[in-house]
């Protein structure tokens, strides 16, 4: 495991923001540290020594290496060695130090221990920069003199922490894996985080699982921030219409393929009025050109079919829920869902943390109402027997059909008359509404070349306009939310 990571704005790496740390003064061993350097000398004041079991090193956050900052709210950034020390020797029995790590260490930390400085003077009895202040016996300030051979201290093995720079991954645009690269097969208390570059990588390994989950959630977290800063960018550059709504990485199972093979990591994009699947991130405007797949955000379907690994769970939410079971489910990832689009073809993603899957589904519905408002109609070529028709879902008339060559209006039908459908899967549909004058069901019966997108398209646009009337609606139809709150 690795204790002292912290997740970045930007990279995830070993803390180097400042750090505030009380200490509680000990009657034998003082404040437990040692200090060198100083402003005289134009070099900052840090800790040079950590003992043993006293009390900077109980506190486990301090480190040879940290340059002192403030001393009970004081800032000494550019106080003298002596002015620190006296600080703290008289900041009384709980003394609180704001520090921050100095990722290079200062060249007289290096000083062999007793060495004085160039212009130390032992015989003023005053403490020297470039030479050991210990604050450590009874809270005297002490210059540290070298030790006989035969001394005790000097037999004592010497005690430091330092922080350490394994390696550092730039979180923006990256990704987290919990899978075995090339498996399905989940890490134990593990997980991958992959730099956009594809070559910075790092395998982050826990003692318990409820650690492993506390780092996933709060590098995730750090990812989506960055993402969001990105995406802020990004739409200072697009028109009001063309904003990103959303994006982020995913996992997508291979299209035409058995669930014995792998899912390969996907870049997904809600952006003005188009769905996009990426297979790296964009980061130019040209790339949005170039994308794998584009797909009309009024002709696309959302659903989520799986929300936790359990067998249990699972079953529970599908029949509280009604989550839809179109997809062989042998595979053994949770959080997933898919996107259904033209032509009856669907894309079968999966996130890592049902968070992620909350705010998919948010987003999708968010980006198609939005785009459904935005485009307020939408018609499509249509015919029945042997005539050529046009067939509109407008947001505010709702249905309507007339001829494409007069123009004349066949018929028209709002969304609250719509009673039923059913279609043969293949190009035909029944749409069912009610007259309201007769209180009759008349069936009007279409042929599309597309049929799948079109009703994608009167759900979205039915959905949309329930959602206006009724601001409850889009929480309601939330399933992952509904889970998630659930347990």
């Amino acid at each position: 495991m690795f204790p002292t990571l912290m997740p970045k704005k930007g990279k995830l790496k070993k803390k180097s923001k400042h750090r505030t740390v009380t200490l509680r003064r000990q009657p034998v061993g003082g404040l437990g540290l040692s200090i060198k350097g100083g402003a005289e000398h134009k070099v900052p004041v840090v800790i040079s020594k950590i003992f043993k079991d006293q009390a900077a090193d109980q506190t486990g956050m301090l480190f040879i290496g940290d340059a002192v900052i403030q001393v009970n709210g004081i800032n000494v950034e550019k106080a003298t060695h002596e002015e620190v020390v006296h600080l703290l020797r008289n900041a009384g029995d709980e003394v609180t130090i704001t520090v921050q790590y100095l990722r290079e260490a200062p060249s007289f930390l290096k000083l062999p221990l007793g060495s004085p400085g160039p212009s130390s003077d032992h015989s003023s009895g005053a403490s020297s920069p470039l030479f050991d202040s210990g604050l450590h016996l009874n809270g005297n300030s002490t210059n540290t003199a070298p030790s006989s051979p035969s001394s005790p201290i000097a037999n004592e093995p010497k005690y430091e922490k330092r922080w350490l720079d394994a390696l550092s991954i730039p979180l923006s645009m990256a990704r987290i894996s919990r899978y075995k690269a090339g498996t399905d097969k989940l890490r134990s208390n593990a997980f991958e985080v992959l730099a956009l570059d594809g070559v910075s990588t790092g395998i982050i390994q826990f003692y318990t699982t409820q650690e492993n989950t506390d780092w996933l959630r709060a590098i995730s977290a750090n990812i989506g921030d960055l993402t969001l800063q990105n995406m802020k960018m990004a739409n200072k550059c697009c028109s009001p219409c063309d904003q990103v709504i959303h994006m982020g990485w995913v996992n997508e199972r291979p299209q035409g393929t058995d669930s014995s093979q792998p899912f390969k990591h996907k870049f997904l994009a809600l952006k003005g009025s188009s769905f996009y699947i990426f297979s790296t991130p964009p980061v130019s405007t040209l790339d949005w050109v170039r994308a794998e797949k584009i797909y009309n955000l009024c002709e696309v379907l959302f659903k989520v079919h799986k929300l936790w690994l359990a067998d249990d769970y699972w079953l529970q939410a599908n029949f509280y829920l009604g989550l839809h079971q179109d997809y062989d489910l042998e595979d053994q990832r949770p959080y997933c869902f898919s996107v259904m689009v033209g032509q009856g073809k669907s894309h079968f993603f999966n996130v890592e943390l049902g968070s992620e899957l909350a705010v998919w589904e948010k987003s999708f519905q968010r980006a198609i109402f939005m785009e459904v408002q935005r485009t307020g109609s939408k018609t499509y070529m249509c015919s029945w027997q042997g005539e050529a028709l046009c067939f509109t879902v407008d947001f505010a008339l709702g249905f309507t059909c007339f001829d494409s060559k007069t123009k004349n209006v066949l018929w028209r039908f709002k969304f609250s008359q719509l009673k039923g459908s059913s279609d043969d899967g293949k190009t035909r549909v029944k749409l069912l509404f009610q007259n309201l004058d007769t209180k009759q069901i008349e069936m009007k019966e279409l042929e599309f070349q597309d049929l799948t997108a079109i009703l994608h398209c009167i759900h979205s646009f039915i959905a949309a306009k329930v959602a206006s009337i009724d601001p409850m609606f889009i929480d309601s139809q939330s399933v992952a939310r509904r889970y998630m709150y659930s347990n």
